[in-house]
């Protein structure tokens, strides 16, 4: 963990009516592995193609047709594990996993049960009040997408589209560790987080390029520990798939409403039927879609089609030395080198480009000075017009230099956001527009005390209330201020009306 100080938090409590009821939650993330071409095949992976246009034979299901390994979907699934701190697997095999669907062409899904390219690794997700949960990743597995079911074109047909047919997908799937629906969220955003930086799926949640299956399941106090002691499933309760979630709120709704609905079954003397379900949004509900199929349902086999999967550990170890810094390295670099607090350096680490060019905004100047316009000036400004930090029109040394202006005591605070205002919809350079514009701050103090001089000669009454009150003395700064057109140095002010007024 990043700090000591962090505790676990405390499991969410449901009140039923008769007992007080704990959430278990383990997720099951398919990430769409970042490649140009799918699994199997060399058709694209680009979304928004026209229908079945990225279509190869194998996709099709076409007869006689071979798979051919992606080893750049091999390298990322393992450039996945090592960022999650996992065991990776030199040997795996393929196995076909048989179900029959139409956008599923070949009749099963070619996907890895027994011997996964990735085994235990660890995500570390925090919640911002001090306690993180470390959740255990149980493995990662490749296997391919299926296709896409449109039902809304025509009354009487569905169409199918092959586009994400044969697509490489990473299932992470996760111990039972979860123990709430705000950590369900925090868990995707941080699992979310980690995948972006390293580049191996752009995370798309609209796209549906990351999509979650929840498994939810209630107990009560104390039998979460017993199953962390012994391993022993019996102490939790029967869970319940909620399939494919796609949106952090609906996770968080989805969790909360099965959570109750197995409460009121269980408390009503009734028993939870293991079963995958689906999550109504506008009915805020789940509802049954099939009961939960084991292993033996989908008649597993290795594929005949592919030999097992070996690496070689010089490989793995070449992979793992080109991995970039981390978001949990990152924060803690920020917060020792730069001097943020916790939720700043989680702020300009949430996306890599953001940790980027803050860290091309501070190079060599105050860190909490740059995190501050970073943060609230230029992140505030993207949020109002809905863009990111790679549409930023202001660049890192433009908001530097404005930092510089600041620092040398050229201009002060009140003129720096009007400076950033005109750098923002306009550009320019930031010293030579303070140039051009006359924007410098006053510091000639007797230029200052004439003003301030002028301001106590028409407003004695309020000399003598400042006198009284010292609070009051702020009035004449505001006053000198104004009366410069807000150029005067602000510190300078500050020390003359306080000599002045005897404070």
């Amino acid at each position: 963990m990043l700090d000591l100080t962090y505790e676990a938090p405390k499991p969410k409590i449901i009140a039923g009516a008769k007992h007080d009821w704990e959430l278990v939650i383990g997720m099951e993330v398919h990430a769409q592995v970042s490649t140009n071409a799918k699994l199997f095949s060399g058709a694209s992976t680009k979304f928004g193609a026209e229908p079945n246009a990225n279509v190869a034979f194998v996709d099709a299901g076409m007869p006689g047709m071979l798979p051919v390994i992606n080893e750049e979907c091999v390298a990322q699934a393992v450039r996945t594990g090592l960022g999650l701190k996992a065991e990776i697997n030199l040997f795996s095999a393929f196995d076909r996993k048989n179900y029959f669907y139409p956008d599923l062409p070949q009749g099963y899904q070619i996907s890895q049960l027994y011997h996964p390219i990735v085994g235990e690794g660890e995500v570390l997700v925090e919640m911002g009040d001090g306690t993180a949960r470390m959740v255990r990743v149980e493995r990662i597995h490749l296997e391919q997408d299926a296709g896409k079911s449109i039902h809304d074109m025509d009354p009487n047909m569905s169409f199918v589209d092959l586009n994400r047919t044969g697509v490489a997908l990473m299932e992470i799937v996760s111990r039972p560790d979860i123990r709430g629906p705000e950590e369900a969220a925090a868990y995707i955003v941080k699992l979310r987080q980690i995948l972006r930086y390293l580049g191996t799926c752009d995370g798309n949640m609209q796209n549906g390029n990351l999509r979650a299956d929840v498994n939810v399941s209630i107990c009560q106090a104390g039998a979460y520990e017993k199953y962390r002691e012994t391993g022993d499933f019996d102490y939790l309760g029967t869970r319940c798939e909620i399939k494919n979630m796609n949106s952090m709120r609906f996770i968080q709704a989805a969790i909360e409403y099965e959570a109750r609905r197995q409460i009121a079954i269980v408390e009503s003397g009734g028993s939870v039927d293991q079963e995958t379900r689906l999550y109504d949004p506008d009915k805020n509900e789940t509802r049954s879609m099939r009961s939960k199929e084991e292993a033996h349902d989908y008649r597993y086999f290795p594929d005949p089609d592919l030999l097992p999967l070996e690496i070689e550990q010089a490989w793995v170890d070449d992979i793992a030395s080109g991995l970039p810094e981390l978001p949990d390295a990152k924060k803690a670099r920020f917060i020792e080198s730069f001097g943020l607090s916790d939720y700043d350096a989680s702020v300009l680490t949430a996306e890599s480009e953001s940790a980027a060019y803050f860290e091309a905004v501070a190079e060599g100047r105050n860190g909490k000075l740059a995190a501050n316009w970073v943060i609230n000036e230029l992140f505030g400004h993207l949020k109002k017009e809905d863009h990111d930090i790679t549409e930023s029109p202001v660049s890192p040394a433009q908001l530097g230099g404005i930092i510089d202006l600041i620092s040398s005591d050229a201009i002060s605070g009140k003129i720096a956001k009007d400076l950033f205002e005109i750098v923002y919809n306009e550009g320019g350079d930031p010293a030579q527009i303070v140039e051009e514009r006359g924007m410098k701050q006053v510091t000639d103090t007797g230029a200052i005390e004439a003003a301030l001089d002028e301001i106590i000669a028409a407003n004695p009454a309020q000399v003598e209330k400042a006198k009284e009150n010292p609070k009051l003395a702020g009035w004449f700064v505001g006053q000198v201020m104004k009366a410069t057109g807000g150029k005067a140095n602000p510190k300078a002010v500050n020390q003359l009306v306080a000599k002045k007024l005897g404070g």
